[in-house]
């Protein structure tokens, strides 16, 4: 599974490349390709009491981007990306938890200052709906994570480097928790991830 995933945000990236500028009928949107990184601000509490580490992650990602007028746009991302989870965890020590995929599909309400210069900086918020899956489990663990919804904040700039095509810098601050269950029950707990998604990339506006 993991490898057709990979597979087809690689083949989004290529699309977003040579497909753009034959797509002519997309007035009023932007499309981008861009790589970001996962990088969690984790925490955790737990029952027993322990602590939680999860892993930074990079992959390619696919956002778009509508533009109800020139200061006001929605972007709509999607990425998905794999992390290693261990805890420390009282009377049981470190316990690897293997890895899980996070899908974290984000929807940001954007203002955008300076639309028609080359420099273009903007400021989001929004919501996401984080979607957890293909967990590997080491031998005699066995991991359960809640999907959940969380609350997003964004700033970024697009600089233009024609009429249509653009270079973008991204940062975002996405507040995301989940309930754990590790083996019906041994372990339990709520693990916030709060990561900061950071990406760079080119993107074509139509």
């Amino acid at each position: 599974m993991r490898l057709r995933i990979i597979a087809a945000a690689i083949a989004g990236v290529l699309v977003t490349g040579f497909a753009a500028p034959a797509l002519a009928n997309m007035d009023g949107w932007q499309v981008r390709a861009r790589a970001i990184g996962v990088i969690p601000d984790e925490s955790a509490s737990f029952t027993p009491s322990g602590s939680v580490s999860v892993d930074d992650a990079w992959m390619p990602e696919l956002d778009f981007t509508y533009f109800a007028s020139e200061n006001i746009s929605f972007e709509l991302i999607l990425a998905t990306t794999e992390h290693d989870v261990s805890a420390n965890v009282t009377g049981l020590g470190n316990v690897d938890l293997g890895s899980v995929w996070v899908l974290p599909p984000t929807l940001t309400a954007q203002y955008r200052f300076n639309p028609q210069s080359q420099f273009q900086p903007y400021v989001g918020v929004g919501i996401n709906y984080t979607i957890f899956y293909g967990e590997d489990e080491p031998a005699g663990i066995n991991m359960s994570y809640d999907d959940s919804f969380g609350f997003a904040l964004q700033g970024g700039v697009d600089i233009m480097i024609d009429e249509h095509w653009l270079f973008n810098i991204d940062v975002k601050k996405i507040w995301l928790s989940t309930d754990v269950n590790v083996n019906a029950g041994l372990v339990t707990g709520n693990v916030d991830l709060d990561p900061w998604v950071v990406g760079v990339g080119f993107g074509y506006r139509y």
